[in-house]
């Protein structure tokens, strides 16, 4: 039987994956990835917790997965977001390493 001690795990497990990738990468899109890696973790304990709260009907309370559905919509916003800089940044820098753009000046 799965519990809910076993997907905090997961998303824990996949949040300290994503922090880490955030602190020791240097190109911007595998940061935009860990991001969201990061992003999903915590989307992940929302669903889990929401998932084993029941409702006063005994079914599971659904409000929590809708909330969830829009974190991923305004996710995807932002992915366009960050991949259009990224792209600017590496019309004009010819790189994506972070260190090499060291201001957003142009």
């Amino acid at each position: 039987m799965i519990t809910l001690g076993h997907y905090l795990l997961v998303s824990a497990l996949l949040f300290t994956i994503g922090f880490a990738g955030v602190m020791l990468r240097r190109n911007i899109i595998v940061i935009l990835m860990a991001l969201e890696l990061m992003l999903n973790a915590a989307n992940l304990s929302l669903v889990a917790f929401s998932r084993f709260q029941t409702s006063a009907g005994g079914q599971p309370a659904y409000n929590v997965q809708v909330f969830v559905f829009f974190i991923i919509t305004v996710a995807a916003a932002e992915v366009a977001v960050g991949l259009a800089i990224v792209v600017a940044l590496f019309r004009l820098r010819r790189t994506t390493h972070v260190e090499d753009i060291n201001t957003l000046k142009f």
